[in-house]
């Protein structure tokens, strides 16, 4: 099993209790997506989210806009946000819903928006881990956040190697650049 792995096939989950956009408000996540040069597009209820890799209320990514509804759940906009940030600039440039990415930059992406959560007073990273478990997000040590906390030192060297966090473990708020 991956270290950190998203589940293969996403179940309909309105009825998991994890926090969405509705819950934070989109002036304070648009601000956070703004400090990375992105946008942060709302669709009208109902309607499907393009770009949207997973579908249902799942966030899309199409260039530097990440797509959402009011329903759309938080760890997924950061989640497609880090995606964007760890990409390499040729990826970026045609980034249409697949992310794509390997082993490396999907654990670096969880420990990011781990990270960012923190950046949302709605949020935090405390209700990040919560949120990651009950989604259905994988990690070989059983839950999110033990795999933040003991096993996630490949996916931090990562990010600090690429200066998308400091050495205090602080996002730079940078897009990487090779």
């Amino acid at each position: 099993m991956h270290k950190a792995s998203l589940p293969a096939c996403p179940q309909a989950v309105d009825h998991v209790d994890v926090l969405r956009l509705a819950d934070a408000g989109g002036v304070a996540v648009s601000g956070l997506l703004a400090r990375y040069a992105m946008q942060l597009i709302t669709i009208p209820p109902g309607v499907e989210i393009p770009g949207s890799f997973w579908g249902d209320e799942e966030a899309g990514l199409i260039g530097n806009e990440v797509l959402v509804r009011a329903d759309t759940p938080l760890h997924s906009i950061l989640h497609e946000t880090c995606h964007y940030v760890c990409m390499d600039p040729a990826r970026r440039e045609n980034l249409d819903t697949n992310a794509g990415g390997d082993y490396d930059e999907e654990n670096a992406v969880c420990y990011l928006q781990v990270l960012l959560a923190d950046q949302l007073e709605a949020f935090g990273r405390a209700r990040m881990f919560s949120d990651m478990d009950r989604w259905g997000y994988t990690f070989r040590l059983g839950s999110a956040q033990a795999w933040f906390e003991n096993d996630a030192g490949d996916a931090r060297d990562y990010l600090l190697r690429l200066g998308l966090i400091d050495p205090s473990g602080q996002p730079t708020f940078k897009l990487r650049e090779t």
